[in-house]
């Protein structure tokens, strides 16, 4: 179920749901402590319940931690909340890959998208 604007994760008061998946879901969010905005990603509790998927999510926190390069967007903290697991990262404003798709195929005429891009 998503996150309600105003909810607050510790330091982290939600803005808004950015977007969801497999994985979990994205929200636009404030970080009181430091004014800035961030993104948060958040496992839900009921895949935090499923090892697997938490091993997963949590290797996704390592592999990111570990990475430094100015297309890979910097992780900041990680948490729990209700027994759902979250990262907190560099808020990227843009738009989504879909829009991005949707815009190049207008520009030529196409309507297609490349496969995949509906994922």
């Amino acid at each position: 179920m998503p996150l309600a604007a105003g909810t607050r994760l510790g330091p982290y008061e939600v803005l808004g749901l950015i977007g969801a998946g497999g994985m979990g879901e994205v929200y636009k969010a404030k970080d009181t402590r430091l004014d800035r905005t961030v993104a948060i990603k958040i496992l839900p509790s009921e895949l935090s319940a499923e090892p697997d998927r938490r091993a997963r999510f949590e290797r996704e926190a390592k592999t990111i931690a570990g990475l430094t390069h100015p297309h890979i967007c910097t992780l900041y903290d990680v948490g729990e909340h209700n027994s759902s697991t979250y990262l907190v990262m560099e808020h990227l404003a843009g738009e989504s890959l879909a829009d991005r798709f949707d815009s190049r195929a207008a520009a030529s005429g196409s309507g297609a998208r490349p496969r995949g891009a509906d994922r």
